[in-house]
């Protein structure tokens, strides 16, 4: 351990090497985690869809954890430690087995507080192995209905699917759509983005005529069935709600004679089709994506991570969790998953406080004795009683030309708590 070098007392020393010890041999328990963690200095722990359906959203990810890490110690690190990290890959909810055994793997390495998962789906398979050891969970993606209020040590930076629900409704109607198709992935995050839609446009005058109750296996290859039968269905506009099976999917579309210029995208499929199709196929569909928009200072600082990406999905929030947990943890003077969690909504601005954008400037306003209110990336509002943001904005893309999601218009909105 770092510290048993700094150890002058004999019996500092032996009680050291038996935290070691124990950390290392014992069964796991909450007070080994939580230990480990204080003594060792903040270890960030990441669950990533590193392959998967949503694979194409870890580059952003891993991006933003390597940026908030790297300024967090620029600026001394927590509580004068450096920060690490230890990372591994869940996939994605049809992987059951590897969503465990990557938790089981971050666990093991004392982390005091874990990022991720992605997923909703994945998020339920693992989350109550993670918060029996006394560690936080924050999600960056994860935007389930269900998982709001689901456990005191259960956070998100991302807004649940009633404010981008509402927002995608409101596009729907507002473009004028009377007839909409619904291609929804049986996923916890797919169904249930569709019944609250389904529920904004119950009074909206559209006519749902395909996909109301229906949702296709999230590990389905062919999809001519599905796009046959949109087209069949008369709509003038097609809702998409899945992850990376869009693409399939939109081609199968495309074949089948449905206009693919009237398509709406949810967070989970509106990305950069530039390479994936002919030139001007999704040309006027758009697309809705949780948090504000990236500027191009904070898209560079990602791109100097060494860190490949195309899409900045994510990004924010991901980089997000990482300070509000290291501020949670300079607040409570210490690095354990406890000290963290009780520490988390107070420093996202639930008590007030003086407003700061980085670690660096809400560092000092803590060592002044200051209550802090993080304002980051994502313009989330503070931590509510369900440990989602109290509000949050949602971003309208429209596709260009070249099958660019381009960002055209940010909707806000208060985050229900009931």
């Amino acid at each position: 351990m770092r510290l048993a070098n700094k150890m002058k007392m004999l019996t500092a020393m032996t009680a050291a090497a038996l935290l070691a010890l124990s950390g290392c041999g014992s069964s796991g328990g909450a007070s080994d985690t939580s230990a480990a963690a204080s003594e060792d200095g903040m270890v960030i722990g990441a669950l990533l869809p590193l392959t998967g359906t949503l694979a194409y959203l870890a580059p952003p990810e891993v991006a933003a954890i390597k940026l908030a890490i790297s300024d967090i110690n620029d600026a001394g690190g927590v509580l004068d430690k450096p920060v690490t990290e230890v990372e591994a890959d869940t996939s994605d909810g049809e992987h059951a087995d590897q969503n465990t055994s990557a938790a089981q793997s971050v666990l093991s390495k004392h982390p005091s507080v874990v990022i991720g998962p992605a997923a909703s789906g994945v998020v339920k398979n693992v989350y109550k192995s993670i918060v029996a050891e006394k560690v936080p969970v924050i999600s960056m993606a994860s935007t389930s209905m269900s998982l709001s209020g689901m456990d005191p040590y259960f956070f998100r930076t991302v807004a649940p699917d009633a404010v981008q629900g509402a927002v995608m409704g409101d596009l729907i109607a507002g473009d004028g759509v009377k007839k909409l198709a619904i291609a929804c992935f049986n996923d916890e995050y797919g169904t249930g983005m569709r019944d609250v839609i389904l529920e904004k446009l119950k009074d909206a005058g559209v006519d749902v005529v395909y996909g109301e109750k229906d949702a296709f296996d999230p590990a389905e290859t062919n999809y001519s069935s599905i796009a046959t039968a949109i087209k069949n269905s008369g709509a003038d506009g097609t809702l998409i709600i899945s992850y990376d099976q869009a693409t399939p999917l939109i081609k199968s579309l495309a074949s089948a004679g449905v206009d693919t210029h009237k398509l709406y995208l949810v967070d989970g499929n509106t990305v950069d089709y530039s390479k994936t199709y002919d030139k001007g196929m999704l040309k006027g569909s758009k697309g809705t994506i949780p948090g504000a928009h990236v500027d191009d200072a904070f898209f560079k600082a990602l791109e100097g991570t060494g860190t490949k990406i195309s899409d900045t999905t994510y990004a924010a929030e991901t980089y997000d969790a990482v300070i509000l947990s290291a501020l949670a943890a300079e607040q409570g003077g210490a690095t354990n998953g406890e000290t963290i969690q009780k520490n988390l909504a107070s420093v996202s601005g639930a008590d007030g406080g003086e407003k700061c954008d980085s670690f660096k400037a809400c560092k000092a306003l803590i060592k002044d004795k200051k209550k802090i209110q993080y304002s980051g990336k994502t313009g989330i509002g503070a931590f509510n009683k369900n440990n989602d943001p109290s509000s949050a904005n949602i971003g309208i893309y429209e596709y260009d030309d070249n099958n660019v999601n381009v960002f055209q218009d940010m909707q806000s909105g208060d985050v229900p708590t009931e």
